[in-house]
């Protein structure tokens, strides 16, 4: 049985998702105020964090760097009545693995925490030793989610590890952002073109001498990404 952090101060909403995730077979651990989550987060053994946003205390962006910054790769789903472009790249730039805007329908929750546990054993299958690809110099390790660069070693989101599989996996070949947005997140509606653009950015920051003019991770104007590789 999967356990859930829920973190959400409506008690209504909390009420009826505690219903729900019990229903399909979670186990819940319930917090409505962010001062008290850290403190329950290092109790507990949690599968899958569900945060709001809009919190007494500290809010749900605070809590997500906060839990990154321990090392945690925790799945988190954003829960919040707000509805903006940059709030929702903000949280999945956070640490955030998606997001869900109220009110929205339980059914599709459900789809999406299953969907989150699907792409996670994808990511990573078990074996570490076969869970690392190094290319000229540099490498990235799907396990611990660390990778290497010209700039040292750094600590990557899940999603981050996520898009780099993608195109990893598909050497050589074009793939659309509407590609990778269902491959990572299960679906192009939500995230938008620039929530790609903006994690290509970070990843090549991280691989790259030279950010502006990209060696590995190509550019294919109209169309996509390409990941090369020299060695």
């Amino acid at each position: 049985m999967k356990t859930i952090l829920l973190v959400e101060d409506d008690p209504n909403v909390a009420d009826g998702l505690i219903i729900n995730l019990e229903a399909d077979g979670y186990q819940v651990v319930h917090v409505d105020n962010g001062n008290q989550v850290m403190n329950e987060f290092g109790k507990g053994n949690f599968d899958l964090v569900l945060m709001d946003i809009m919190l007494p205390g500290r809010d749900g962006l605070t809590l997500t760097k906060e839990i990154r910054k321990t090392g945690s790769v925790l799945p988190i789903i954003f829960i919040t009545a707000r509805d903006q472009t940059d709030q929702k790249v903000e949280g999945l730039l956070a640490g955030g693995d998606d997001y869900i805007t109220k009110p929205f329908d339980v059914s599709e929750l459900l789809a999406r925490i299953q969907g989150i546990f699907r792409r996670q054993a994808w990511l990573d299958p078990g074996e570490e030793t076969e869970n690392e690809f190094e290319f000229d110099g540099r490498s990235i390790n799907f396990t611990t989610y660390t990778a290497k660069g010209p700039g040292g070693e750094v600590q990557l989101t899940r999603k981050e590890c996520m898009v780099m599989k993608y195109l990893i996996e598909r050497t050589g070949k074009v793939v659309s952002r509407d590609q990778l947005l269902d491959a990572v997140w299960g679906y192009h509606t939500y995230p938008t073109n620039r929530t790609i653009d903006n994690f290509i950015l970070r990843l090549r920051k991280i691989f790259e001498y030279d950010p502006k003019k990209s060696e590995y991770i190509e550019t294919i104007r109209g169309v996509g990404y390409r990941f090369t590789k020299k060695n």
